[in-house]
This record gives structure tokens, C-alpha cells and sequence, in this order.
């Protein structure tokens, strides 16, 4: 499965101190990705996912926010800077669910 959105980069209010940055994932989408990843999942119900945020490309794991009702991408310092984005900025990403 592989969606495509764009979404604004937020920082997370726990962690404001060490800059960590997310994207949210469609709520439709993220209902998808709950139904075809049904069952046992990892640490945190995590799901694992290989992303490509203008030219970088990473693979990683989405998470899910209950508050939001979606999943959440975090997007590590490296990218930022190498795409040249920082929060509050809205970002095309491609997200794939590695099954």
C-alpha cells in the first residue's frame, strides 16, 4: 500500500527541547493501514514504512496518535536539512507499508 499526501511538519510538544518533528498521516489513510496491518504488531503499534520526501528517500516506522486518530511520520534532522524544510512547512510525501 502506498499514499501519497502533504502534510504540514510539527514539532512534538513533549519533546520540544530535541527538535522532534512529524508529519500526520490522511485519517482515511491511516484507517487503511490499521485494517491491513490488523494483528500483532510491533513496539508502540508500530508499522514499518519506506518514505520519500522529495529526494530523500529512508525507511523508518509510522506511529499511531491516538489524539489525531492517523498514523504520524517522524522526519529526522538529516532530512530537514537536506530538503531544506522545517516546521510549519507543508511537505509532499510518499509513504509505503513494508509488509
Amino acid at each position: 500500500m502506498v499514499v501519497e499526501f502533504e502534510a504540514e511538519l510539527w514539532l512534538w510538544d513533549a519533546r520540544k527541547n530535541e527538535s522532534w518533528t512529524f508529519v500526520s498521516l490522511p485519517v482515511e489513510a491511516s484507517e487503511e493501514i490499521r485494517d491491513l496491518t490488523a494483528g500483532p504488531r510491533r513496539g508502540f503499534g508500530a508499522v514499518r514504512v519506506r518514505v520519500v520526501l522529495g529526494a530523500s528517500v529512508w525507511s523508518t516506522s509510522i506511529f499511531p496518535d491516538s489524539g489525531r486518530g492517523s498514523y504520524v511520520l517522524p522526519v529526522k534532522r538529516a532530512v530537514r536539512k537536506a530538503e531544506g524544510i522545517d516546521v510549519g512547512d507543508v511537505v509532499k510525501v510518499n509513504v509505503e507499508v513494508v509488509l
